[in-house]
């Protein structure tokens, strides 16, 4: 039981062939609690028949007092009837291999489902084999595209999108790494993945596994989910906050494998149809990027950008605070006084950080430079998105 009483939860995310279903099994068969494991497939997991002492539907019960339940309807209506009808020490949900973790954590967060817990650990298992092959490949997966429109509900469609894309999600979200499959990657190749991940989630608590064999304490009753600052504290917010003192420039000294990252930035708008061109011509051995930027010509509206592997997206981030009525800003500026405000253009700027291995960094830099105006710069109507629900992809 959590400190606040909740039942603690792990969720278990991971692109399929990472070692999921392996790594429950493992945590199955080695408990010291009452596990009760919701997966999308019991036929995957395989437990010693010895010790299943029940099978009733689609609930495994064994021997050492854990439950596997098969995840057939929506999830919030199966954590529910779990908290009413059994009895157990921790929750393990398996998220889909094609879905992104956050939505279904947000579930036990905010969901009319949380009452009865406490989110204690998000957990994404790779395939350190395949891992860096798999993000800067142009390999697709139908993925389940997650949303919770409404309180208590998860919804999900289906899209088509880059899998490096969905791992450095899965990644960036994390509280504990574990890096599965060592015993089939090489020693340099286990410490090039791990210097990655570390650079595209530094907040993440690295562990080693073969045949996701792991000390459950890794994984259940860790305490690391921190709702405050999950979302604070991805590479993006990491790169900024320590370029600000050595010149938009960071490279950890304990980087053995040349992965490294840098910050853009500006206080002039990019050109569209330049900057449209850059993201198609995008530059080698960037990673992870991602950022906000100011297009001219649009003065009130800013734009989140977003790459992973192949895929680059733009959308619309929100509205520039400096585009608001006076009173308005006014407003919004005593309730963010750390806001990065200059006299002349507000809070209108571009910054993008870049994470890589083997960048041109003074080419990206230069490149960028180029696709810059100035304010008054008139711009043929663009092709990026200037409603929400629209996007920019290349």
């Amino acid at each position: 039981m959590s400190q606040s009483g909740g039942t603690p939860v792990t969720v278990l995310s991971g692109a399929l062939g990472a070692g999921k279903t392996t790594t429950l099994d493992h945590l199955l068969t080695n408990a010291d609690r009452r596990l009760a494991v919701l997966v999308n497939d019991m036929g995957e997991v395989n437990i010693d028949a010895e010790l299943v002492a029940n099978r009733d539907g689609n609930v495994t019960e064994l021997s050492n007092g854990c439950i596997c339940c098969d995840l057939r309807d929506d999830l919030e209506v199966e954590v529910s009837r779990l908290a009413r009808e059994r009895e157990f020490d921790h929750l393990v949900v398996e998220s889909s291999g094609i879905s992104e973790p956050a939505p279904v954590a947000s579930l036990f967060t905010t969901g009319a489902a949380s009452a009865p817990y406490e989110l204690d650990t998000l957990v994404t298992v790779v395939d350190t084999s395949t891992f860096r092959e798999t993000v800067e490949g142009s390999e697709t997966v139908e993925a389940d595209a997650v949303a919770r429109d409404r309180p208590g509900r998860v919804d999900r469609e289906s899209e088509t999108r880059p899998l490096g894309e969905l791992l450095v999600a899965q990644v960036e979200t994390a509280d504990v790494v574990l890096l599965n499959k060592c015993d089939l990657a090489g020693a340099d190749e286990v410490d090039a993945v791990a210097d990655l991940v570390a650079s595209l989630n530094p907040r993440a608590h690295l562990v080693r596994a073969e045949h996701g064999q792991v000390d459950p304490a890794e994984l259940l009753d860790s305490g690391r989910f921190d709702l405050d600052t999950v979302s604070e504290t991805d590479a993006w917010t990491h790169a900024v906050e320590h370029a600000e003192g050595d010149g938009d420039h960071h490279h950890d000294p304990a980087t053995e494998y040349g992965v490294e990252s840098f910050v853009v930035r500006a206080r002039r708008p990019l050109d569209p149809e330049a900057f449209a061109a850059f993201l198609r011509e995008f530059p080698d051995g960037v990673i992870r990027s991602k950022g906000i930027v100011w297009l001219a010509g649009e003065a009130d509206r800013s734009y989140h950008v977003e790459q992973a592997g192949p895929s680059r997206r733009v959308e619309v981030h929100g509205q520039w605070i400096a585009g608001l009525e006076p009173s308005r800003q006014e407003m919004q500026r005593r309730m963010h006084p750390d806001l990065d405000w200059d006299d002349e253009v507000g809070d209108r700027r571009v910054e993008l950080v870049f994470i890589g291995k083997g960048m041109d960094e003074a080419a990206i830099r230069e490149h960028i430079e180029s696709c810059l105006v100035d304010r008054e710069t008139s711009v043929e109507p663009h092709e990026f998105p200037t409603e929400a629900d629209e996007t920019f992809v290349v």
